[in-house]
């Protein structure tokens, strides 16, 4: 795949939380704009940020260079209103995209978190890079409530192929994540969406995630399944003879399956609540 990508200057880092992300997140705060693992089920594939774009979807990249920089100014104009400072990083994009290696957009960001910290910060990603910086993160655990949330949809690499074959591997992601809960780190296993797994899938997370995040194609695309269906899905599900995981009730059966293995208070469902850890 042809990434085109390009260094901009963001004008603002954090986003007023809004939608699925206003219940208890003040903030968004993405350092990229675009996505290069190009899942086919994600929903900003139907959001004005890809509507305006002349190249799909996973075909470009905007690098945020000034985000640091602007997360402290903006962090510390919060602060001088006594502003609660909640942010949930990253709801458009992963903030572990494969040029963060290089660009360090999100380590910067995170390098001045433990300077100005939030009050929370939840990152999102599905990328095992973001053992790279658990250093960084538990320097930070020390100053505000942290969460490190995994997305770990299936246990089958090859059901991930079929879904989402640019993104990082399904076993890299699960050592990464045992990683950062071994350094003392909360973590999260985010099963988003679930896709087809096996009877064992709840076993590999048993010992590496503190909770467990529970979200589907009809209830987390913030449409109630409508732009999933625009994308396609229910006829790549009944493709590829999946139909059944594709019923809207699915996260009921999901939890309650999940329920064998973990304590009730450490599972959630989407749309449930926003700090899973508290």
């Amino acid at each position: 795949m042809n990434l085109q990508t390009k260094e901009v200057i963001t004008k603002n880092i954090l986003t007023e939380a809004k939608g699925y992300l206003d219940v208890g997140f003040t903030h968004s705060l993405n350092p990229y704009s675009g996505c290069a693992f190009a899942c086919k089920y994600c929903y900003v594939r139907e959001m004005p940020i890809q509507k305006f774009k002349e190249k799909p979807w996973g075909e470009w990249l905007d690098i945020k260079t000034n985000a640091a920089e602007k997360y402290r100014q903006e962090v510390i104009k919060l602060r001088g209103k006594n502003k609660p400072v909640n942010i949930f990083m990253s709801s458009a994009t992963d903030p572990y995209q494969p040029i963060e290696r290089e660009a360090q957009i999100t380590h910067g960001i995170l390098e001045e978190m433990t300077v100005n910290p939030p009050d929370f910060l939840q990152i999102q990603t599905r990328s095992p890079l973001v053992a790279r910086d658990i250093a960084l993160l538990v320097q930070l655990k020390e100053k505000c409530e942290l969460l490190v949330s995994m997305t770990i949809e299936t246990d089958r690499e090859e059901i991930k192929r079929i879904f989402a074959p640019y993104a990082p591997g399904i076993r890299l992601r699960i050592k990464a994540l045992k990683e950062v809960h071994e350094a003392g780190i909360p973590t999260q296993a985010s099963i988003s969406p679930v896709l087809p797994f096996t009877p064992d899938f709840p076993k590999l997370l048993t010992d590496i995630a503190d909770h467990i995040w529970i979200d589907t194609l009809n209830i987390g695309d913030g449409m109630l399944g409508r732009r999933s269906e625009r994308l396609g899905m229910s006829g790549l599900f009944e493709q590829h003879e999946l139909s059944p995981w594709y019923d809207k009730d699915l996260h009921v059966r999901v939890a309650k399956y999940f329920g064998r293995y973990f304590p009730h208070d450490r599972i959630r469902v989407s749309k449930s609540e926003a700090f899973p850890n508290r």
